[in-house]
């Protein structure tokens, strides 16, 4: 079986070094907020070109505390709504609910499977404070017409980039009187009112062996209360000016985290390469395949196709055994957990998560895997 994703094979190169580096910590004798937590920050912060890295617990916290920093510097308030694609993964719109904001869906683009900008102005009311533009399967959201938007209403724009670690964007400048184009991380093209939500939960492209978050931003007093927030509100022991949580990044998970950043680009590398063969060599009507305008945009967090017949596809990838998934079967609008929303339509969010399937994609893949998948697709 071609599993769908080999953690144990993507791990195996750092075995020795994940025991060298619990060693280290061991030594340390210092658990909670060490070195290896500093050193992340400042790696992560640096690799992001940004002034600031808080490391969390996970990528849920990442989000529910930038929203409570929010709150806490009086640009949100509770009741507050927040615009969120439709058809994101349920823990975007979760992190919303908790930091008691209310979320408002809007419907993604077929295409990108991102949120429609196009649709954005109409779920504009004077309750809307804020946008969470969430970089689904890899994919970066449309940040320019997001932000403009955004600069417009006077709202503040959140980054969910859970799946899309190293994704860069094409910024078009001018130099000297001539255009050029520049590859520029998410950091470099953000309002100042922005914070990105990271997560490093092992199937990420940058995962830990754990749970594991963090959050980038810009703005100084902002990452000054998430460094409150996310130790009981304590900026000094004992001493707690917010009501806070406790979601510290792992000393260990950060030790891991640091030996693996240096190759994040070089695997999301090797990412769009199998992407460019499954896009060139995949031939079958009956397999719609994602769109990519072949940039640094896309990291492919996940290769996803649809197929009207998806669940067939699936069965048949299995019989030949080729593993895959489904992010995500249900929307969030049908989930039990929502029943208030069970009865709403969004017919793109729909057709996506009735006819998406992931295919097999990481940095492991072997050739003669890709050949083999390739090829048993285009029999189906």
């Amino acid at each position: 079986m071609i599993p769908f994703l080999d953690l144990k094979k993507i791990n195996e190169p750092y075995e020795t070094a994940f025991q060298e580096k619990l060693k280290t910590v061991l030594d340390n004798g210092w658990y909670i907020l060490g070195k290896e937590v500093e050193t992340f920050e400042k790696a992560f912060a640096e690799y992001t070109q940004s002034k600031y890295c808080i490391g969390v617990g996970n990528g849920f916290d990442a989000l529910v505390l930038i929203f409570k920093a929010y709150i806490q510097l009086g640009k949100l308030k509770k009741g507050d709504e927040v615009i969120v694609p439709a058809n994101t993964y349920i823990a975007s719109i979760l992190a919303i609910l908790q930091a008691d904001l209310v979320p408002v869906l809007v419907e993604p683009k077929l295409e990108t499977y991102n949120i429609n900008p196009n649709l954005i102005q109409e779920k504009i009311t004077s309750k809307t404070k804020a946008i969470l533009a969430v970089h689904l399967y890899g994919q970066l959201s449309e940040m320019d017409k997001i932000n403009e938007i955004a600069e417009k209403h006077n709202l503040i724009v959140v980054e969910d980039v859970a799946q899309s670690h190293g994704a860069k964007i094409n910024k078009f400048q001018s130099l000297n009187s001539k255009f050029q184009f520049q590859n520029v991380t998410l950091s470099e093209v953000e309002e100042p009112q922005t914070a990105s939500a990271y997560s490093f939960y092992p199937g990420k492209n940058l995962g830990c062996l754990g749970d594991g978050g963090a959050i980038i931003t810009n703005d100084a007093e902002l990452a000054e209360i998430l460094f409150s927030l996310r130790n009981y509100g304590s900026e000094k022991k004992y001493h707690n000016e917010y009501v806070g949580v406790n979601s510290r990044l792992d000393e260990l998970q950060a030790g891991f985290l640091n030996l693996k950043l240096p190759n994040l680009d070089a695997d999301n590398k090797k990412r769009r390469n199998i992407a460019k063969r499954y896009l060139s060599e995949i031939k079958n009507d009956k397999i719609i395949l994602p769109f990519w305008d072949l940039s640094n945009n896309h990291v492919f967090h996940l290769f996803v196709v649809r197929s009207k017949n998806r669940d067939d596809l699936q069965g048949y990838l299995t019989q030949n055994n080729i593993q895959t998934l489904i992010h995500y079967p249900i929307p969030p609008h049908k989930q039990k957990a929502f029943l208030e929303w069970n009865r709403l339509s969004f017919p793109v969010t729909e057709k996506i998560h009735n006819e998406v399937l992931s295919l097999p994609m990481s940095p492991v893949l072997t050739d003669s895997e890709i050949d083999f998948i390739i090829e048993i697709l285009n029999q189906y």
